[in-house]
């Protein structure tokens, strides 16, 4: 970790992600979350305000930037949910099997070193009844866009902090042991190769042909 991670990078993750074109991503999703809600990559906390008009009760934040979690706990002193907070990777997280009723992913699986590893933790906590909830950016449907996320995402990962532009987040959350039961894609407002968005709602599959 350098200075440009550790001090630059948090306030540009959080000022890009203040952009009022995904507010209607954040309103959608995060309406529909219930219960104890896991968020992973809590980020700066800009989803904490829209988890008002849901059923969660309880708000988990994972995020394993310093910078960012102190800013979102400055947020979450606004919030009207108990919200705490995990210093932790998404590839290990320090919480109990079957202990949480949702998890929330808004614009997380891009950066997560081992998004497979990621959403088998995600599975493992969530309850049997429990949902995935997620908003994501990743591979566009056409060849000729999918041709420039390949070319941008090596220099892309090193400037947003391991984002990938070309993650194929449908069939990861799929084989990570997860039925898709609503799905919408398509691109939003901007360059195409950053813009392809995936948005739904997963539940954990159990039986003896999971992961």
């Amino acid at each position: 970790m350098g200075f440009y991670s550790d001090h630059v990078l948090p306030h540009v993750i959080d000022w890009s992600m203040r952009n009022r074109a995904l507010w209607p991503y954040r309103e959608r999703v995060l309406a529909k979350a219930e219960g104890r809600v896991l968020e992973v990559g809590v980020g700066s906390g800009l989803n904490l305000p829209f988890y008002a008009v849901s059923n969660a009760r309880e708000i988990v934040g994972l995020e394993p930037s310093d910078g960012l979690r102190a800013i979102a706990s400055r947020a979450a002193e606004h919030s009207k949910r108990s919200v705490t907070f995990i210093k932790s990777s998404a590839e290990c997280m320090p919480l109990e099997s079957q202990s949480v009723d949702t998890v929330v992913l808004t614009w997380t699986l891009c950066s997560i070193a081992d998004a497979s590893r990621a959403l088998a933790e995600m599975r493992r906590v969530l309850k049997p009844s429990g949902q995935l909830l997620f908003v994501e950016h990743g591979l566009a449907p056409e060849e000729s866009v999918r041709k420039w996320q390949n070319r941008l995402t090596p220099v892309w990962k090193r400037m947003g902090g391991g984002c990938h532009l070309n993650r194929p987040i449908q069939s990861l959350i799929q084989n990570a042991g997860f039925a898709i039961a609503q799905i919408q894609t398509g691109y939003m407002k901007g360059p195409k190769p950053m813009t392809f968005m995936y948005e739904g709602r997963g539940t954990p599959i159990w039986g003896s042909n999971t992961p």
